[in-house]
């Protein structure tokens, strides 16, 4: 494991290894700043070697693959989820908003001029603009261990239509598949026959509804995942009388995301950085299939920074991005007598926090859930469950809370292409 160094001013060093970083400890020449990743800084006054290094990224819609290279050796490592619960959190804010105002049962008057995409040019989405945030905090984390030289960063670009109709071409992207239908609802209407897809007719009811498969929260107004519904099958579902058995078609949710960030991020990058560069998927693919590497987010960031054959970390860290705080005061509904339950549970249970990184029993952990009894909810950061209800005396703190959850793992691709080779 590789240990990083910042100088006496907290500028970053190339990194050790771990016998060199625990004699500086023992001597008082150092002091421990961060656990995870593992970095020390130095109390006296160091210039440091540095070597060129490149920060490869292969940035994405849910994953991050991060990679920082030398020309010869890989220094560090990880693979990130990024957090994807952004709309349903601003869909459960608008439903509040709207609860509130009507609460209040004032006459107000329709608003149009005073919305943000009307005011600011260049506004992104809130879903997109944090993908893009978190991104570029990343980037600042790597920049803060490491003395980073250059910065490549692979830009995905989709033809969605492309996607559908491999055959397309010319003004036929200008001919979509809802040419001459006035709205969405009438497309679906005639693509369904105007006959309702669960009784096929046999209701005799006329009236007609188109259903979303998936709730519109989630998988939106897209043709894909409407249906058509007379409107007995329709209110019979919702009442929970049938259930259907239709899946939506293809999703393109991440594939949009990343047509929309991709120049945002690469602009900002260079306000911030100097040495930024671009790259593309298909110099990306041939590259690793040049060097027969395994298809991971890793291996590509790798490939990415210039520098397949380097040679790779036996571990890699997995992080995962979550949300810390909850600032809703109460919760929606109204019990009885016109009080309000607290939404909030107390700051800490027992001396813990969700998220807290904790060892129990040698394995280190994640509290998933609390009790005020004293019983926690541990698991893995992959879902492993350790314990559904374990004990608070038996759990040793390792970490606070924080945004980013550290998981260090092992680099299997990178080991079984040892074995491989030994075999050989």
């Amino acid at each position: 494991m590789l240990v990083y160094i910042l100088n006496k001013y907290g500028k970053p060093l190339m990194p050790c290894k771990p016998s060199k970083a625990r004699k500086l400890l023992k001597d008082g020449k150092a002091k421990v700043v961060r656990k995870e990743p593992f970095t020390i800084q130095l109390l006296y006054g160091s210039s440091g070697y540095k070597q060129p290094i490149t920060l490869g990224i292969d940035a994405g819609s849910k994953t991050v693959g991060l990679s920082a290279t030398t020309e010869n050796k890989e220094l560090f490592a990880a693979e990130v989820e990024i957090r994807d619960d952004i709309p349903k959190l601003i869909s459960q804010k608008r439903q509040y908003r709207r609860d509130r105002r009507f609460r209040k049962t004032r006459y107000r008057k329709p608003r149009f001029l005073n919305r943000v995409h009307s005011k600011n040019k260049g506004w992104l989405a809130p879903s997109v603009e944090h993908k893009i945030k978190s991104h570029i905090k990343l980037i600042d984390l790597v920049h803060s261990i490491l003395p980073i030289t250059k910065i490549v960063v692979e830009v995905a670009s989709f033809d969605i239509q492309k996607i559908k109709n491999p055959n397309i071409e010319g003004k036929q992207y200008q001919q979509g598949e809802q040419l001459d239908f006035w709205n969405v609802r009438e497309y679906v209407l005639w693509r369904d026959n105007y006959t309702c897809q669960h009784c096929k007719g046999k209701s005799k009811d006329k009236r007609l509804n188109v259903h979303h498969i998936e709730s519109r929260q989630i998988g939106g107004n897209a043709p894909s995942n409407l249906i058509t519904l007379c409107e007995t099958c329709h209110k019979d579902y919702h009442d929970g009388k049938i259930k259907l058995d239709f899946k939506r078609g293809q999703k393109f949710k991440g594939a949009t995301s990343m047509n929309i960030m991709r120049w945002t991020l690469y602009n900002r990058l260079k306000d911030l950085y100097s040495n930024v560069h671009l790259t593309y998927g298909y110099i990306t693919k041939n590259t690793r299939i040049q060097n027969s590497l395994t298809k991971t987010h890793i291996i590509d960031a790798l490939c990415i920074s210039g520098h397949p054959q380097a040679k790779q970390l036996e571990y890699y860290y997995h992080i995962k991005e979550v949300r810390r705080h909850n600032r809703q005061i109460h919760k929606a509904n109204i019990l009885k007598g016109g009080t309000r339950k607290l939404n909030q549970a107390p700051y800490l249970v027992h001396g813990f926090r969700l998220f807290d990184k904790i060892k129990y029993n040698g394995i280190e952990c994640f509290i998933f859930g609390r009790r005020s009894t004293g019983y926690f909810d541990i698991r893995k950061l992959d879902g492993t469950v350790i314990h559904r209800s374990a004990k608070s005396k038996d759990l040793i703190l390792v970490s606070k809370t924080k945004t980013l959850l550290w998981e260090r793992r092992e680099n299997s691709a990178f080991l079984s292409s040892l074995k491989r080779a030994s075999a050989s």
